[in-house]
């Protein structure tokens, strides 16, 4: 059985880990994972869904862009091991 309070503290970690303070106490992680959900289901990104992820942030223009980069950079290899070498349409823009 998982402890959803021990999953949700684990989420904001590992997500926090490529931008301190993206993922704050009282987000919701289910939109953290709805949002990789929806990418894989697709398996097409969204660059919208990513802009919507973030905007209860408010973030300045520079900071949301640094923040989506940050996000991607570690999303990206999690949703390439989840496709298992099918391509996800529109991830190219954050391949490096």
């Amino acid at each position: 059985m998982v402890d959803r309070k021990d999953l949700d503290r684990q989420t904001r970690e590992e997500f926090n880990k490529f931008q301190d303070g993206c993922v704050e106490e009282n987000t919701n992680t289910e939109t953290l994972h709805s949002f990789a959900d929806s990418i894989m289901s697709r398996m097409i990104f969204d660059g919208e869904k990513l802009a919507d992820l973030l905007a209860p942030r408010e973030l300045g223009w520079k900071d949301r862009t640094k923040a989506e980069l940050a996000l991607m950079e570690d999303l990206l290899p999690l949703l390439k091991k989840l496709a298992q070498g099918r391509d996800i349409s529109g991830l190219a823009a954050y391949e490096q």
